[in-house]
């Protein structure tokens, strides 16, 4: 229990982790992105502000001759050239006079340097002095010294750039805490969403461990939506299904199988006890005590072989290959007129090709044929087996009863079919049958002629094992198809199975 919490808290964690990352990065990224750009914008902007005012100052100096007294910030009336460097930049001017002297200080004041003495005393009007970085009362400034020329002295210009500097930190700051709440935020909604999703996990893999511990198939698997994970929960419940059915029929094969051994086994220890005392038997007794002991030595062989072939059921390894089933039909026909003496004929109609297992078809063919043969002992009718395929350019529809397609005209009474009726696929089957001039079999015993060990009333003094119309059931379903066994209209069986047509096995 505590392993499988600490696998579901771990896949819990990893969505949680996984997408509070990619939100983080995303976040990260857009954040980084937005803030860069908006930080280039605005020192981008102050720095072509302070350029344009700067250039502007350069060109008044050079077009007039200018005092230091006419940059005066005591000008009442606001029109002169002072006012045009503050109105549009909010900047901080200092008047110099000749030689560097400070004619009318900045607020806050500014720093002059040897520099700056050099460009008041220049004669020429315009020059330029540059100041990226310069320390201000604790602020810091860009600062320019133009020329007035003629020696007059110079105009300082600075712009302080420490303020946007701060307002470029405070962003950064809320940037920083809106990606951390964006973080928090994506976490608790990949924990909820992996918690979502990991609840049904937990319900199937629950429902695992239970199994694997108890070794119950009959577990329900709960199930709800219809995403991948139901898909997954649908499956695993029909996996179960499929497995708790295959265990019973192993089960029930082997009380079966135990229940048929117990009396071939017992009459053989009955025997065996005799030969004890075989010479005190007459020649007629040996004889008889004898055949006995062949007779009950072959019918459990093949019992033993009857059963290892059931028990195989659909895991037979051999490959599907196309063949013919009239023709496959006409070679048991041969062995078995050898066999029994018996005239048996087969006829064939419609396009009776398929994909099949050749040994495992010929198998159930041939248990009909001696079925048949079997229960009508001493009959002198022909045994017949009927083929019947599709026309070429027929386009019939699925098999829907068992006195349908060759047998429609045939049959006139009561019939049955095991399994499923009909094809599972878009092409008609290949039926084949098996009719017979016995003494039939009953309403009662129709419905239970395929299954494993059932012999009728009438039929337990005769050989056989009671598994041969349950091979044809197994091997009918492993090629898609049905058994069915009905009365025979004047006396007799009908008695076969259908094959899956043209379409093949998977």
């Amino acid at each position: 229990m505590r392993r499988r919490l600490r696998q579901v808290s771990s896949l819990r964690a990893t969505f949680t982790v996984s997408f509070a990352a990619v939100a983080a990065a995303v976040t990260v990224l857009v954040g980084f992105l937005s803030y860069d750009a908006a930080a280039r914008l605005v020192r981008v902007d102050q720095q072509t502000v302070f350029a344009e005012v700067v250039q502007d100052l350069r060109d008044q100096v050079r077009e007039h001759p200018l005092h230091p007294g006419d940059f005066a910030s005591s000008d009442l009336d606001h029109d002169g050239p002072l006012n045009d460097i503050i109105r549009p930049s909010r900047t901080d001017v200092q008047v110099l006079g000749p030689g560097g002297v400070i004619v009318d200080h900045g607020v806050p004041p500014l720093p002059v340097d040897g520099r700056d003495r050099a460009v008041a005393g220049a004669a020429e009007a315009g020059g330029l002095m540059e100041h990226k970085d310069v320390d201000v009362t604790g602020d810091r400034y860009r600062l320019a010294t133009v020329s007035l020329g003629g020696g007059r002295g110079a105009v300082q210009v600075a712009q302080q750039f420490s303020d946007t500097e701060d307002l470029l930190r405070e962003l950064q700051q809320r940037t920083v805490l809106l990606v951390g709440a964006v973080v928090i935020a994506a976490g608790l909604f990949g924990w909820w969403l992996a918690r979502r999703i990991t609840r049904r996990l937990v319900r199937l893999a629950g429902a695992a461990e239970d199994v694997a511990r108890t070794g119950r198939l009959g577990i329900q698997v709960p199930v709800t939506g219809y995403d991948e994970v139901a898909r997954l929960g649908r499956s695993f419940d029909r996996m179960l299904g499929r497995l708790a059915q295959s265990e019973e029929d192993q089960r029930r094969l082997v009380q079966d199988a135990g229940h048929e051994l117990r009396t071939p086994l017992t009459s053989l220890r009955t025997n065996i006890s005799m030969l004890r005392r075989i010479d005190e038997l007459p020649p007629d007794a040996r004889e008889e005590l004898v055949a006995d002991l062949a007779l009950e030595s072959r019918e459990l062989t093949d019992l033993v072989n009857e059963l290892v072939a059931l028990a195989a059921g659909r895991s037979d390894t051999e490959p599907v290959r196309r063949l013919d089933l009239a023709e496959l039909a006409e070679d048991v026909a041969v062995v078995a007129r050898r066999r029994t003496g018996r005239d048996i004929t087969v006829r064939a109609t419609g396009d009776t090709a398929v994909d099949g297992r050749p040994t495992a078809l010929q198998r159930a063919v041939s248990n009909l044929v001696e079925n048949a043969s079997k229960f009508d002992r001493g009959g002198t009718a022909p045994i017949e087996v009927v083929v019947t395929g599709p026309g070429p350019t027929d386009n019939p529809a699925p098999l829907t009863s068992p006195t349908s397609s060759a047998t429609s005209a045939a049959s006139g009474a009561s019939a049955t079919s095991v399994g499923s009726t009909g094809s599972t696929g878009g092409h008609a089957p290949v039926r084949v049958e098996v009719l017979d001039r016995g003494p039939g079999i009953g309403d009662d015993d129709l419905v239970r002629v395929f299954d494993r060990f059932y012999r009728a009333a009438d039929a337990r003094s005769l050989p056989g094992s009671g598994l041969g119309l349950s091979i044809v059931r197994e091997i009918s379903a492993a090629h898609g198809g049905t058994p069915f066994a009905h009365p025979r209209k004047g006396g007799g069986t009908v008695i076969g199975f259908t094959v899956e047509g043209a379409q093949g096995l998977d």
